[in-house]
C-alpha cells in the first residue's frame, strides 16, 4: 500500500497544528510542517521545513516534497483597522502571504493535480473574503482573490476531466488560534481540523464551517451589499476592537559587509526567514574589529541592498540597541559568538521586556572575509 504523505504549510501552529495531527491520526507516514516559526508539536513522523512565505522560493518545497499527495495551506496574515492605517509594505506582505505565496505553492505542485493520480489539496480562506468587510479591506482582498483563484482552478481541472480538486475552507473567527494578535480562546480547533480533513479527503470544493451562522450573513449580505457593508461597519466601529499595532515582523542584523560572499549572503538568507521585514546596519568602517576595508560604505550599502531577502538598509548605530527606537525590531540577529557576552546579555536583559528576541546564527565553514583579504594582501 502506497504511503501517504501530507504538507501543511502554516503547520506550526493554530489550525495548521490542528490539522497536522489530524493526518498523523489517519495513519499519514510522513507530515512536512512548512513554517517560519518552529512548532511545538514534531515527532518521528513529521519533518520542519523553515520557509518564509515572503522571500523564499517555492520550488525549494517540491525538492524537498516533491513526493507528497496532499497539500494543505494554511497561513494567514490580517490586521482588524482602517484601511488609511496600512502601508504600502504592510498591504505587500498581507497580499504575499494570503494570495501570491499559496497561488505559487499551488503552481509548484500542479502537476500533482493536473494529474489522473489522486491528490488532495486545501487552501484556508476566510467568510470576510466572501462579503463586505470593513476594516478588513485588505484581509478580505486578499482572501477573495484566493478563493475565486481556487474556484475558477476547480473550473479548469472539472472540464479538462480531471477528478482532483482544491477545497476552499471560508470560516469565521477560529477558537484556539492567533488573530488580532491575541489567543482567541484555549481550545485546539480539532474538531474543525477533522472536517476539513474529511471534506478535502471526499472531493469537496468549499466548506464554511458554523454555516448556520454563515449562511444568514451571506444572504444578507447578497440582498443588499450596501446595508449589509454600512451595518459591519457600524458593529465594528462599536466593538473598540481595532488593532492599531502592524503584523509585520520586522528584523535587524548588522556587518561591515566588505568583500561580499557567500557567507554574507547565507546570513541574509537566514535571517529573512524569520522576519516579513529585514533591516540591514552597515558599518561606517572596520575600526570596531581593527580591520581594514576595502570596499567603501556606500557601495557596500548599495549591494547589501540589491539582496532580494533585504528590505531596508540603514548606516550602523554604535550599537545594536540603538536602533530599536526607530525600528522597533521583534528579532535581532547576530553570530553565535556573541552569545553570553556581557553586551549581549545586556541586549537581552532591555530587549526581552520588549517583546524582541535574539537569534544567535552559528558561523558556517566556507569562505571568509578574512581569506579574501589575506589573499588580496598576498
Amino acid at each position: 500500500m502506497k504511503q501517504k504523505i501530507a504538507m501543511v504549510v502554516g503547520g506550526a501552529g493554530g489550525i495548521g497544528a490542528a490539522i497536522v495531527e489530524t493526518l498523523l491520526k489517519k495513519d499519514y507516514e510522513k507530515v512536512y510542517i512548512v513554517d517560519r516559526a518552529e512548532p511545538d508539536f514534531q515527532n518521528e513522523r513529521t519533518v520542519f521545513v523553515r520557509f518564509n512565505l515572503v522571500s523564499d522560493d517555492p520550488e525549494s518545497l517540491l525538492e524537498v516534497g516533491g513526493e507528497i499527495d496532499t497539500l494543505i495551506l494554511t497561513a494567514g496574515i490580517g490586521r482588524l483597522d482602517y484601511f488609511e492605517t496600512f502601508d504600502r509594505t504592510e498591504i505587500e506582505t498581507v497580499f504575499r502571504i494570503n494570495t501570491l505565496a499559496a497561488i505559487e505553492i499551488i503552481k509548484t505542485f500542479y502537476g500533482k493535480l493536473h494529474s489522473e493520480k489522486a491528490f488532495h489539496c486545501a487552501v484556508i480562506s476566510s467568510i470576510a473574503g466572501l462579503v463586505a468587510s470593513p476594516f478588513y479591506a485588505v484581509y478580505a482582498a486578499s482572501k477573495a482573490a484566493l478563493s475565486r483563484f481556487t474556484e475558477s482552478v476547480n473550473a479548469e481541472l472539472s472540464g479538462q476531466n480531471f477528478q482532483n480538486r482544491i477545497l476552499t475552507v471560508a470560516p469565521g473567527r477560529i477558537n484556539g488560534t492567533r488573530f488580532h494578535g491575541a489567543a482567541v480562546g484555549t481550545e485546539k480547533p480539532t474538531a474543525l481540523a477533522e472536517e476539513i480533513v474529511e471534506k478535502m479527503l471526499s472531493g469537496q470544493t468549499l466548506f464554511i464551517p458554523n454555516y448556520e451562522v454563515y449562511g444568514d450573513v451571506l444572504r444578507r449580505y447578497h440582498e443588499d451589499p450596501d446595508k449589509f457593508g454600512l451595518e459591519s461597519y457600524e458593529y465594528k466601529a462599536k466593538g473598540n476592537s481595532l488593532e492599531t499595532k502592524k503584523r509585520i515582523r520586522v528584523g535587524y542584523l548588522t556587518g561591515t559587509f566588505d568583500l561580499f560572499h557567500i557567507g554574507h549572503l547565507n546570513l541574509l538568507r537566514r535571517a529573512k526567514q524569520y522576519c516579513d521585514y529585514l533591516v540591514v546596519g552597515v558599518h561606517t568602517d572596520g575600526s570596531h574589529k581593527g580591520k581594514e576595508l576595502f570596499i567603501p560604505l556606500e557601495e557596500r550599502m548599495e549591494i547589501v541592498g540589491a539582496c532580494r531577502y533585504v528590505d531596508r538598509v540603514i548606516e550602523c548605530t554604535n550599537e545594536d540597541i540603538d536602533a530599536y527606537d526607530e525600528l522597533h525590531y521583534d528579532y535581532l540577529f547576530v553570530g553565535s559568538d556573541y552569545k553570553g557576552t556581557e553586551r549581549f546579555e545586556r541586549y537581552e536583559r532591555e530587549l526581552t521586556p520588549k517583546g524582541v528576541k535574539i537569534i544567535y546564527f552559528p558561523y558556517t565553514k566556507g569562505t571568509s572575509s578574512t581569506q579574501l583579504r589575506e589573499t588580496l594582501k598576498k
